[in-house]
């Protein structure tokens, strides 16, 4: 059996990881799995895991940011890489089609259906959602899907798709790697808002710093804009840049402050960390994340973050307990993926 992902994005981030971690279960059905990622994506995730790809269009059109012009933009785009998903089909011959996540989705399961070839939709955006309509979707936490009680065959709810092997970090190594500064006697506070470093997570370290909190403050991500460097480039802030050894730094860290969406609160929930969402980091979106995992997350605004922190510390060990609860829901939801993708073959 041959499955081909259509994945969205620079091949760095989510998206990209939650293609790889499903096609990693698929692997134990002795399924072949191949990807294709957008022209030019630097595909920096599949690269460190010594995974070549096909390139066509995959375009975006916002995600949950979308607004009706970026939508009608990209609905033109979404023709024209249907065409040329059609003519990869054809070069490659999968068995079943994957979308992975906006763009993706759209055109990797549309062409699928042109084509006559099956396909499964993981989908996380309410534009996306929408391909429930004729193909089978794998509904994340973020899609509106997932929270409808509106009953249909083609809609499987399931956690974001996470690598297992996720809570078998190395604390020793991530030690190891920490830069001059890291002092193993305090607490260590992890922010991240994924593999991109947005502005508003950029910020949140120095007010963090400034509040008189002792830890060590860590970041981690790539800057969506090299200004927010800027914000990070003083005494008290230990800035790691794109890391590939995430699991390792996870079992170094006290508590994570990250953003109410994507595979790393998943992956936290996994290896039962304390967490704080941050909340609109990216383009303003909010999640309700608190509503899926309940009681394992304690929300911030930017503005209060330091309150909430101080308070957070208090009550550490209760979100802690509550977060255990959906801990091995998370591990398993790739398996769960992989099934669901195997039974179309």
């Amino acid at each position: 059996m041959k499955v081909l992902f259509m994945v969205t994005g620079r091949g760095i981030g989510g998206d990209a990881a939650i293609a790889i971690n499903i096609a990693k279960s698929l692997s134990e059905y002795g399924v072949h799995c191949e990807f294709a990622l957008n022209h030019g994506a630097k595909g920096l995730l599949f690269e460190k895991n010594g995974i070549k790809w096909h390139e066509t269009s995959i375009p975006q059109a916002g995600g949950h940011a979308a607004t009706k012009l970026t939508l009608v933009k990209g609905g033109f785009k979404i023709i024209q890489a249907v065409f040329e998903a059609l003519s990869l089909y054809r070069k490659i011959k999968p068995d079943v089609v994957v979308g992975s996540i906006g763009g993706g989705a759209v055109v990797g399961c549309l062409a699928a259906k042109i084509a006559g070839i099956p396909s499964v939709g993981v989908v996380s955006t309410p534009t996306d959602s929408k391909i429930s309509k004729f193909t089978t979707v794998v509904a994340l936490p973020e899609s509106p899907l997932f929270k409808s009680s509106i009953e249909n065959k083609n809609v499987h709810k399931v956690f974001m798709p996470i690598n297992p092997e996720v809570v078998s970090g190395n604390k020793e190594k991530a030690l190891e790697l920490m830069p001059e500064g890291y002092d193993p006697a305090l607490p260590t506070i992890l922010l991240s808002s994924g593999s991109t470093l947005f502005e508003k997570m950029a910020l949140a370290a120095p007010k963090i710093r400034d509040s008189g909190i002792k830890a060590n403050i860590v970041v981690i991500g790539h800057p969506l804009d090299d200004k927010y460097r800027e914000y990070l480039e003083s005494d008290g802030i230990l800035y790691l840049g794109y890391i590939d050894w995430v699991r390792d730094l996870y079992k170094l860290a006290d508590f994570v402050i990250i953003t109410d969406d994507g595979v790393m609160l998943h992956e936290a929930i996994a290896c039962n960390l304390p967490i704080i969402t941050l909340l609109r980091v990216k383009y303003g979106r909010y999640h309700n994340m608190g509503d899926v995992f309940s009681g394992a997350m304690v929300e911030s605004d930017l503005d209060n973050l330091d309150e909430v922190v101080n308070e957070f510390l208090k009550n550490i060990n209760k979100t802690k307990d509550k977060a255990s609860k959906y801990g091995k829901d998370v591990l398993e939801s790739s398996d769960k993926i992989a099934r669901i993708i195997y039974e179309k073959k």
